[in-house]
């Protein structure tokens, strides 16, 4: 199994969207393929972002530009951690232990770092070395209530680091003026976490970059992640514009 799929490489536009969290696929030499809980689990949020690879899909097609999809889940090996953060491998998450997880030692960690991780990364970075103009889009998605907790009123969500809130500043402002839409500015959290992928291949190199979240019942089906990435891909358009292209 692959650590990523790319599509559209040869797409000639500025934009780069990513998805770090595009898929619930565990390779078979982790654990047999089996994290040890259910599938109703592995088809939760704490799995996967759930519709955010068929947003990209359909935001790298309308602004013809290349996508890079991770492709194994989150609950394997977390590629929006840097690799020394206590999360990059959870053992516990929105109430549910993952048992192949909890006697994890550095040998296995490692095993996932060098099989899955790092060559996300490396096509990340490669694609993003390809012009010097670049702009990072980074597509998620997040769950309308964890549990216990309130209810999550946005329908999007950007999230932006103190580091460069260009772009994002910009597209709050645009999504603001879509009278359809409750949006959240660094919510439904916030958008900066030393050695996350917009930190390593945005915020470090100096290139433009925002992190959308789409609440995921918006985006349920295929025909609501087309509509999505169609919907964003102008706004897109006309924050970069209002923050200096």
């Amino acid at each position: 199994m692959s650590a990523y799929r790319i599509i559209g490489e040869d797409r000639p536009g500025r934009w780069l969207i990513t998805c770090d969290h595009a898929t619930n696929r565990v390779p078979d030499w982790v654990a047999g393929g089996d994290l040890g809980i259910g599938p109703a689990d592995m088809g939760r949020h704490i799995a996967f972002d759930i519709g955010a690879a068929g947003v990209a899909e359909a935001l790298g097609a309308a602004l013809d530009s290349p996508v890079v999809l991770s492709d194994f889940s989150r609950l394997v090996i977390d590629p929006n951690r840097g690799e020394d953060d206590p999360t990059l491998v959870m053992k516990l998450y929105d109430g549910t232990i993952i048992p192949a997880n909890r006697h994890i030692g550095a040998e296995g960690v490692e095993e996932r770092l060098s099989r899955l991780y790092r060559p996300y990364h490396a096509a990340l970075a490669r694609l993003a070395a390809r012009r010097p103009d670049v702009v990072i889009v980074a597509v998620h998605s997040f769950t309308p209530c964890l549990k216990g907790r309130a209810p999550r009123p946005w329908h999007v969500g950007v999230l932006h680091s103190h580091l460069d809130g260009r772009l994002s500043h910009a597209l709050i402002e645009v999504l603001r003026g879509e009278a359809d839409l409750c949006v959240g500015d660094n919510e439904p959290y916030s958008g900066h976490l030393p050695g996350d992928a917009i930190d390593r291949h945005a915020l470090r190199p100096g290139r433009q970059n925002t992190l959308i979240e789409v609440r995921n019942d918006l985006i349920a089906t295929a025909a609501d992640q087309a509509a999505w990435g169609a919907r964003l891909a102008p706004l897109l358009r006309r924050a970069l514009a209002g923050a200096g292209g």
